[in-house]
Parts: C-alpha cells; structure tokens; sequence
C-alpha cells in the first residue's frame, strides 16, 4: 500500500470515528468510558497520521 493511499485509509477512519463521537455526544445512553475510548483512538490515529506526515517512523 502506497503512503498516500495508507495516509488517506486513516483519514477514513478517524473521520469515522468523529461521527461516532458526535453521535455519541448525542446519545444519553452513551457512557463516558465509551466516549473516552473514542477519543483516544481518534488521538492515536492524528498521531499515526502526524508522524507519516512528517516523515518520522518513531
């Protein structure tokens, strides 16, 4: 898998998990340990995505 395409797979996914956040924040159902998973692993791909940006494999 090329860079361009592997960088645009993660874009994918972490705006996928923004509409999972945004549903979430409107759901009363919804715990905050859900809600903090989330957000973490939306953390985790910005970062992923960051570090290939910037051409850095650490």
């Amino acid at each position: 898998m090329s860079l361009d395409m592997h960088l645009a797979t993660l874009q994918q996914k972490h705006a996928a998990i923004e509409a999972q956040l945004e549903a979430a924040h409107l759901s009363p159902a919804t715990e905050d340990v859900e809600i903090r998973d989330l957000k973490r692993r939306k953390l985790a791909l910005k970062d992923e995505i960051e570090r290939l940006r910037s051409g850095s494999t650490h």
